[in-house]
């Protein structure tokens, strides 16, 4: 008997309607909830839906409930519900309850991942060091934290996505311009952590396992590339730095994650700090449990020649084999800005780097903020060919910004 999948949003971002076609090519019954009209759907997804379900809109509970209802009395039992997007996480969770679906996180355990404040007890039990915190109250309250840890701090959403709604705070006109905002979330106070970003990301099956891991560098703060509008370049690493591979992996057992894509990032200190650690310690930052963003699936399928969209339908339909060695090559991406002025225009990147480059395109505008707007993903055997592909794609005009 075949496996109802029910998939939300396969149309954004573009690339997630492989979640749903793997999950028909193992031989289960895909089914998709969208707000797109059925005709707009690339060919693609609409060969692998069995079944389309457009709603008027997907923060309508009342219209997703109605659609999972439908392919449940026509198809029968659901056994997987997923979206693989962190905006719907626990949307995902609270309809899994509804309709008992048994695999995925269930409405009253989805907070652990989401608030950030929670995530860092998971992450201390791991034995992770992270920053120290406060949540935003008053600004007394605020100035008795900034006077322990120092300035900058920083402040965001503490069920907040991505860098969005971040910023730092460097100085006492600083902290009082952000009292005097009305926030209309809880947000969460941090000590700024000199380092860049790596990230320990990959799939859990159901027992808890990891059966596909892989890590990311940042060289580009993420909170920089957004408020600033700064270009966005990432690569992923051949080899797992094995502080990062034993630190993340006990974080996942920690969190108690089962049949999930991860994505975990952490700070590795530019210098050293007291009660952080020695310069290239890691210091915890957050959990996202969904595939990192963009086109990072893509790039694990290109740094290793594998396809993560069926593994992960593999996992689901307990079937997966491990993928646990070492990368073939650093996958790169690369957004570059409207507006800017390059030395290097596409013609010239294409043909010095068409043996590399595996995609190429118009990042859609959700996502521009935080990944550019044209990108570009290549892949190397070498560090040193990635850092020069990154030089060559973002160099400026002499004179230009």
């Amino acid at each position: 008997m075949s496996k109802n999948f029910v998939f939300i949003s396969p149309t954004f971002p573009d690339n997630y309607y492989q979640f749903p076609q793997k999950w028909k090519e193992c031989g289960g019954v895909s089914l998709c909830v969208g707000e797109d009209n059925y005709d707009t759907l690339k060919p693609e997804l609409k060969a692998t839906c069995d079944e389309y379900y457009q709603v008027d809109s997907m923060h309508n509970y009342d219209a997703m409930y109605r659609a999972v209802a439908w392919f449940a009395h026509k198809h029968g039992k659901i056994d997987w519900l997923e979206s693989n997007n962190e905006y719907w996480l626990e949307q995902d969770a609270k309809l899994r309850t509804d309709f008992n679906i048994t695999t995925g996180e269930k409405e009253e355990d989805v907070y652990r991942f989401r608030k950030k404040s929670n995530m860092k007890a998971f992450y201390k039990k791991a034995g992770a060091t992270v920053a120290r915190h406060h949540l935003v109250t008053t600004y007394e309250e605020g100035k008795k934290f900034v006077d322990m840890v120092g300035y900058p701090v920083i402040v965001k959403p503490d069920n907040g996505m991505g860098a969005n709604g971040t910023w730092k705070i460097k100085n006492e006109s600083d902290l009082k311009d952000f009292y005097d905002i009305t926030l209309d979330t809880q947000y969460i106070m941090e000590e700024y952590v000199d380092g860049y970003i790596v990230s320990f990301d990959g799939i859990v099956d159901q027992q808890g396992n990891i059966i596909y891991k892989t890590s990311h560098v940042f060289p580009n703060p993420i909170m920089d590339i957004v408020n600033n509008a700064e270009e966005c370049m990432y690569y992923s690493e051949r080899e797992i730095p094995k502080d990062l591979d034993e630190i993340g992996t006990n974080v996942i057992k920690k969190f108690n994650i089962k049949g999930r894509f991860f994505h975990t990032e952490y700070f590795r200190l530019n210098k050293e700090k007291e009660g952080l650690g020695k310069k290239g310690d890691l210091v915890a930052l957050e959990v996202n449990m969904r595939p990192p963003g963009g086109y990072s699936p893509d790039m694990m399928n290109y740094s290793d020649d594998i396809d993560v969209y069926r593994l992960f339908a593999e996992m689901a339909m307990g079937t997966a084999t491990p993928i646990l060695r070492n990368k073939k090559y650093h996958c790169v991406y690369v957004g570059r800005r409207n507006g800017q002025t390059y030395k290097n225009n596409e013609e010239k990147i294409l043909k010095k780097y068409k043996k590399h480059l595996v995609m190429q395109g118009e990042m859609a505008d959700a996502l521009s903020t935080a990944l550019g707007n044209t990108y570009y993903i290549a892949r190397f055997e070498s560090l040193d060919d990635v850092n020069a592909f990154i030089q060559y794609t973002l160099v400026k005009k002499a004179g230009k910004k």
